[in-house]
């Protein structure tokens, strides 16, 4: 295999004939790229080469479950996928059209050893990628992405015979199957099902119906234009889209699903949202009443409540804050034996008995029924009111590039540390002490927090910030923490605010 190349000019014969991948597409935990602006076909074979020859290098059966989400091109990203992985020996097995917590499922229904998923998951229609992983239910992580990058950027993917192609029809309902087991509803449920034209509307809609529960449709309708908005729960947009068809129908609730169906966002029967973070504060209360002393694990953007939540305390639960990313929050659940991880974007790992340690936001769309079940008598607004109050942002991403970003993260971090160091504070509230684990959390004395992190999926900053004693004091925060991060020229604006 020979080198790809960063960049080939489209509407040329190179650009339908040699390897094209820009190597800011290795991420953290997956892949993904613009497509065809950083990726062209040839680009995807020679990574589905050099995935294959990454399994055989570490001994993995030479067999892959591979699916795709609902864009229109990913059907043509995944056929060039599998033609790399065949020729790297590899015996493929076709799910067809899938979701990502599907694709997964599958390597458990199949007893597969490895799993391929072409997704661009919430990012918005124009990119593509890849999740992957060899041992389930964990996917990539660092490890094994550099790895992979190596391979593939230095043309070290290797040929070999015994490739083989297999379509394997019946998943989807296998997928539903298993979801719903022998749990019915028996209180009234009106939901609204938001799935932003994405691929979660061939799954969500009949899944509600099989637990019993009345579907307000919105946007249901699969449709890979994404005619209204890009399928992201974590987005206002669709937040707000989702709050104002619960008022306008009087739902119980809505629950809403991104593109690949990995992540769920939940909207109360008042028509407020609920961040992510807040309804695992809401689940883990809910469970810790059926599994007391078990650990949750949540990531550094998330609410400071599953620590210092005294009902969570009462039952002995155990808090631990970890990297965010998908991959991180699998593989820090599976090593400490906990329930169930929580990140505030709106992925949820549940682990056994409630899952099998994957992100599917589906499974949590079930578990949240099952909370309302067990609960005749609240509404999700209620069970939000008994949460200690906190005033939080929304995740805000101002602009940075893939290749500045880190250096860039880098000195905000020193200048954080130097300022906790000398007795600083942020928004009046002296700085206590600094988690680096995965960017800067700069908590304060009263247990106020702000977040600055990198991205792993896009050419942003990531920022947060949390407090526990009113809405001013929370702008305040973020308007310190914003002028450190503002020293940085390379930083542009936000994605969005508060």
């Amino acid at each position: 295999m020979t080198r790809p190349h960063p960049e080939v000019a489209q509407n040329s014969w190179s650009f339908l004939r040699d390897a094209m991948i820009a190597p800011t597409g290795f991420r953290e935990y997956d892949a993904r790229w613009k497509y065809p602006d950083e990726i062209n076909l040839p680009g995807i074979t020679a990574l589905g080469l050099g995935l294959g020859t990454q399994m055989h290098r570490r001994g993995i059966r030479p067999e892959i479950v591979v699916g795709n989400d609902y864009r229109d091109y990913s059907l043509s990203i995944k056929n060039a996928l599998m033609l790399g992985l065949m020729q790297a020996g590899i015996h493929v097995r076709d799910i067809g059209p899938a979701l990502s917590p599907m694709a997964y499922f599958a390597q458990f229904h199949l007893d597969a050893p490895a799993v391929a998923m072409v997704t661009a998951s919430h990012n918005p229609n124009g990119w593509t990628g890849v999740k992957m992983g060899f041992d389930r239910p964990l996917t990539h992580g660092p490890d094994e992405m550099d790895e992979l990058r190596q391979i593939v950027l230095n043309g070290e993917g290797q040929p070999r015979a015994g490739g083989s192609y297999e379509f394997v029809d019946g998943l989807r309902e296998a997928y539903l199957d298993d979801l719903v087991g022998d749990f019915r509803m028996t209180r009234p449920l009106k939901v609204v099902c938001a799935t932003g034209n994405g691929t979660a509307s061939a799954f969500a809609p009949e899944l509600f119906e099989r637990l019993g529960v009345e579907v307000v449709a919105l946007h249901n309708e699969l449709d890979y234009t994404f005619p209204n908005y890009n399928p992201n729960p974590e987005a206002m947009e669709m937040l707000h889209d989702m709050a104002a068809a619960v008022r306008a129908n009087g739902a119980d609730l809505a629950l809403g699903f991104d593109g690949d169906g990995d992540r769920c966002g939940v909207v109360d029967d008042e028509g407020e949202e609920i961040f992510a973070d807040k309804v695992g504060v809401i689940m883990a209360r809910d469970l810790a009443k059926l599994y007391p002393g078990a650990t949750f694990v949540a990531d550094v953007k998330s609410t400071g409540l599953f620590a210092s939540d005294p009902e969570l305390k009462k039952h002995g639960i155990k808090a631990d804050y970890w990297k965010t990313g998908h991959s991180h929050m699998k593989r820090r659940v599976r090593d400490l034996g906990a329930l169930a991880g929580f990140e505030k974007s709106g992925h949820y790992f549940l682990a056994e008995p409630l899952g099998r340690g994957y992100d599917c936001g589906m499974r949590v769309a079930v578990e949240i029924c099952k909370l309302m079940e067990r609960n005749p008598d609240k509404s999700m607004s209620d069970l939000k009111r008994a949460l200690p109050r906190t005033w939080s942002t929304p995740t805000m991403s101002p602009f940075c590039k893939d290749t500045e970003k880190y250096e860039v993260l880098g000195r905000i971090v020193e200048r954080l540390e130097k300022r906790a160091a000398e007795g600083g504070s942020l928004g009046g509230r002296r700085i206590e002490g600094i988690v680096t684990v995965n960017g800067a959390r700069v908590i304060l004395e009263n247990g106020a927090w702000g977040l600055v992190r990198a991205s792993s999926n896009t050419p942003n900053l990531v920022v947060v910030c949390e407090s526990p004693e009113s809405e001013d004091e929370l702008r305040a925060i973020f308007a310190d923490l914003d002028s450190v991060i503002r020293e940085e020229p390379a930083v542009g604006e936000y994605d969005q605010t508060f």
